[in-house]
This record gives C-alpha cells, sequence and structure tokens, in this order.
C-alpha cells in the first residue's frame, strides 16, 4: 500500500505560520528582514504554482525542443542570479555569460552522461527526468559559480597592489593571482562538500525525502540520493574551475597585466 499523502492548500498555508513568526520577530527586533521574508515566499509560491502548470503541460508534450527550450530558459535564470550575487563583477556581456556558460557547460555535460549511462529512460530527453535531474545540477552549481566568481573578484581588487608587485618581479599573470584563485576555488567548492558531509548525518535531502514521502522504498531513495550528489559535486567543480580561471582570463590579458578596467563595481 502506498504511503503517499497529498497536501491540501490550507496544509501549506498552516505550514507557512513559521515563517509569518520570523517576520514578527525581524519586525520587533527592527532587522528589516520581514519585507524581504515575505516577498521572497510569496515570489517562491508564485514561481512553483507556474512552474507546476508549466511542466504539466511539457510533460504531456513530451518533446525534445519543448525540453531544451525550458532548459535554455533555466540557464538564463541561473545566469542572472550569478550576475547578480557579486558585489563586483566583469563589464558588458562578460559578467552575465561567464558566469551562465560555465554552467551551461557543466550542467549539461553531467546531466546528458547521467541520462544517458545511468538512468537510462526512453527517450533519453524524456522531460520528467531531464528538466528535474538538470534543475538541481544546475541551482547547485549556480551557487558555487555565484561565490567563486564573487570572492574572487574581491580578493582581486583588494589585493590588486600585491598581484601588480608580483608581475612586477616578473611572475606570469597565473603566479600572481594563484593566491586569490585558491581562496575563490575553495569558497565555491565550500557548499558542496559540506552538503555531501552533512547528507544522511544531519539531513536528508529534499529529493529522497519527497521520494520517501510519496511511497517509495527508503534504499530506492537512497541510491538515487547518492546519483544525485556524485552528479552535483562533479557539475559544481566544474563548474567553478571553469568560471574561476575564464574570468582571470579576462581579468588579464597576454602581456601579463591585471586588467581592473574590466571590471566593475555592482549598482545594488
Amino acid at each position: 500500500m502506498s504511503a503517499y499523502i497529498s497536501l491540501s492548500y490550507l496544509d501549506l498555508a498552516g505550514a507557512s505560520v513559521f515563517l509569518i513568526l520570523n517576520a514578527v520577530f525581524s519586525y520587533a527586533l527592527r532587522l528589516n528582514l520581514e519585507r524581504q521574508l515575505l516577498f521572497s515566499s510569496l515570489r517562491m509560491v508564485v514561481q512553483l504554482l507556474m512552474v507546476g502548470l508549466v511542466l504539466k503541460a511539457v510533460f504531456a508534450a513530451s518533446s525534445a525542443i519543448v525540453t531544451l527550450l525550458i532548459a535554455v530558459a533555466m540557464i538564463m535564470f541561473a545566469g542572472r542570479e550569478v550576475w547578480a550575487r557579486q558585489e563586483r563583477r566583469l563589464s558588458g556581456i562578460w559578467g552575465y555569460g561567464l558566469g551562465a556558460g560555465s554552467m551551461m557547460f557543466a550542467g549539461t555535460i553531467i546531466t546528458v552522461c547521467a541520462l544517458v549511462t545511468q538512468i537510462e529512460p526512453e527517450p533519453w530527453w524524456t522531460p520528467q527526468f531531464a528538466l528535474p535531474l538538470f534543475g538541481m545540477v544546475l541551482g547547485n552549481t549556480m551557487t558555487g559559480v555565484s561565490l567563486g566568481l564573487d570572492t574572487l573578484h574581491g580578493a582581486v581588487y583588494r589585493e590588486r597592489t600585491a598581484i601588480e608587485a608580483q608581475l612586477l618581479l616578473g611572475r606570469t599573470r597565473w603566479e600572481a593571482v594563484l593566491p586569490c584563485v585558491r581562496r575563490s576555488l575553495r569558497s565555491g567548492f565550500t557548499p558542496i562538500i559540506n552538503a555531501m558531509a552533512a547528507t544522511g548525518v544531519v539531513s536528508l535531502p529534499g529529493m529522497m525525502t519527497g521520494q520517501i514521502l510519496s511511497g517509495v522504498d527508503p534504499q530506492e531513495a537512497v541510491k538515487y540520493q547518492i546519483l544525485i550528489m556524485f552528479l552535483i559535486g562533479g557539475a559544481t567543480g566544474l563548474g567553478v574551475l571553469g568560471a574561476v580561471f575564464a574570468s582571470i582570463w579576462r581579468l588579464t590579458d597576454h602581456r601579463h597585466r591585471i586588467r581592473l578596467d574590466r571590471m566593475r563595481a555592482s549598482s545594488t
């Protein structure tokens, strides 16, 4: 017998009471976070309801072209989030394109490999499998890339004098910025490392919990979660490495000069 339990909108409203309570505490303590909490939660609800309707139509259509278009839209929104989270960012199209490109490269390779070699739906691009998997991989890669780039750009700007001194002493551009690169890579890798270390001991991941609540055997849910964590870890690593090294390539030139004119501060 399935353990699946249907939730009503009244159940969801009841769960939101605790979030509203946090907003009340924020107002009472003058944290000025209540609007952000309420707006973010409202935005989440609207986005998820819309996504539910869109995915229902996409699954019914079962079209490779529609699936591809949805994936492209996800990449564009993820690129916008990476761009917006950086205190200092590359100027022009590079500020948006570099983050989006690195996520697209890493997320696409990892997702396609998993669909073709491990999950093996028929056809391999079946939206019921491809889009949720790509969304999980892309979302976690986005966090790593945004942290890596934000750390890198901040470090390069703060330590520009030391970097220029290293260049004057004959160091190559890659040698001069190596400490900044290492720091930014550690920052980008930290979330997925922490997530993998805590999974199963501190927390039960959302996908695994959802499967168990819907009646799937726990051991099957565990196997899928392990697969997902491996995929997320691999995509995050590739995305962070690609974004950081591409950004360094852009912030320096073939004459081994640092090009801070190619970076600007966020206006927010």
